[in-house]
């Protein structure tokens, strides 16, 4: 591994005015002439929820915690994996363009039209990648909405299924992520985003509906088991990059449109420290 990358703490808006900033669109990307409106979710706070969605959670922490926050952000609806084409396209649409998506690791504003497996598409990425825990892409922990993010065809397959860790060379059109034999290091203005998609994924899925229980862990190479890392390096990532405006309204577009569950480290970040 090489060196860790400076650690830099955003505020949310901050965070958001980067990922704007960085946009640059691949010569097959194409705009619409006229694009499809999407519903805007209703503008929330963090503590909107904490009397009614996660009142049974306030006040706890470690196991507890974690088990009240599993307890409730299992009752979903789930999808199928076709289903996850048209919702991404709404979950990641591209705030300046609302034909586009934004892709997660180059964050690169590309066409929703794109969508497939082509050079030059983006496709379906596992951010806990499927394979650390074989549950493919069946519905369940395989087409859950809080973990599925676009991204283009080549970068997925760069990433394939490494763990997370810092360090690396440089991923070519990756917006400045990183990669080596065993990990993977997203750009900087989605590490927290990364990071709490795992931490999600380690509560919603406790093996207790016919999938593997999900853990995070402090090793790379974790293969086929069912385990991410690594943990302190995603515990920083949580803390360095907060939560901004566009995983924010991810976050309701998932509550309200699709699966009416929510990511509870993206409305209170500070619970993966209560729990882990």
């Amino acid at each position: 591994m090489l060196a860790m990358r400076t650690r830099r703490r955003r505020t949310a808006a901050l965070a958001t005015a980067v990922v704007l900033a960085g946009l640059a669109a691949p010569a097959l990307t194409t705009t619409p002439a006229t694009a499809t409106a999407t519903p805007t979710p209703t503008t929330v706070t963090p503590t909107d929820y904490d009397s009614t969605y996660y009142k049974n959670a306030i006040g706890k922490t470690g196991d507890e915690l974690k088990s009240s926050l599993h307890t409730i952000i299992s009752d979903q609806t789930k999808l199928s994996y076709s289903a996850v084409w048209d919702a991404l396209k709404n979950t990641d649409q591209d705030p300046a363009n609302s034909g586009n998506v934004i892709l997660l690791y180059s964050g690169v504003s590309r066409s929703k039209s794109l969508n497939g497996g082509d050079t030059g598409d983006w496709n379906r990425e596992h951010v806990w990648a499927k394979s650390h825990g074989d549950f493919g892409t069946s519905i369940g922990p395989g087409t859950d909405l809080h973990h599925l993010r676009p991204e283009d065809v080549r970068i997925n397959s760069v990433r394939g299924n490494k763990d997370f860790d810092n360090g690396g060379g440089a991923v070519a059109g990756g917006g400045g992520s990183l990669t080596d034999s065993d990990s993977f290091e997203p750009r900087d203005a989605v590490k927290g985003d990364v990071a709490r998609m795992i931490f999600y994924m380690a509560v919603r899925y406790e093996g207790g509906d016919g999938w593997a229980d999900l853990e995070v862990n402090g090793s790379v190479n974790n293969g086929s088991n069912p385990y991410m890392g690594k943990l302190a390096v995603l515990k920083e990532w949580n803390d360095e990059d907060p939560p901004d405006a566009f995983e924010e309204r991810r976050n309701q577009v998932i509550h309200d449109s699709y699966q009416h569950n929510r990511n509870p480290f993206v409305d209170h970040p500070e619970w993966v420290e209560a729990i882990w």
